[in-house]
């Protein structure tokens, strides 16, 4: 049996994310506020700023710290969720994401890769 392959949650990547979450949030909420005629269309910016930071300073403990682990078998992420290989039925890059989509239509992400396209091609090396 070969060592476990780990993928782990890469920090500039989940910093990366969650600027581009921002940085939609805050025109986002610039629209919305423009759309029902307020007049202080700025304020939408620094609320959705602090919205998405917020948000990214609380949950980056937990999100930082998945590491999912892959044996020549199985595929282990947080929670703990086991997905054997041979019931893999779909990987698919989204963002900095892989999902995997089993054979019965669950869906699991594995998050906040460095390199999304090279996550998804050690799975599919392994299912082969």
């Amino acid at each position: 049996m070969a060592d476990p392959i780990s993928f782990a949650a890469d920090k500039g990547t989940y910093i990366r994310t969650n600027a581009w979450l921002a940085a939609a949030a805050m025109a986002g909420a610039m629209i919305v506020l423009w759309l029902i005629g307020n007049p202080y269309i700025w304020t939408g910016a620094p609320a959705g700023l602090a919205a998405i930071g917020l948000r990214a300073w609380y949950l980056a403990s937990e999100e930082l710290t998945a590491t999912w682990q892959m044996t020549d078998t199985t595929l282990t992420g947080p929670g703990p969720r086991k997905v054997p290989l041979n019931q893999i039925q779909a990987v698919n890059t989204m963002g900095s994401y892989v999902q995997i989509v089993t054979k019965t239509g669950d869906k699991h992400l594995i998050k906040y890769q460095a390199n999304p396209a090279t996550t998804k091609a050690a799975i599919e090396r392994a299912m082969s």
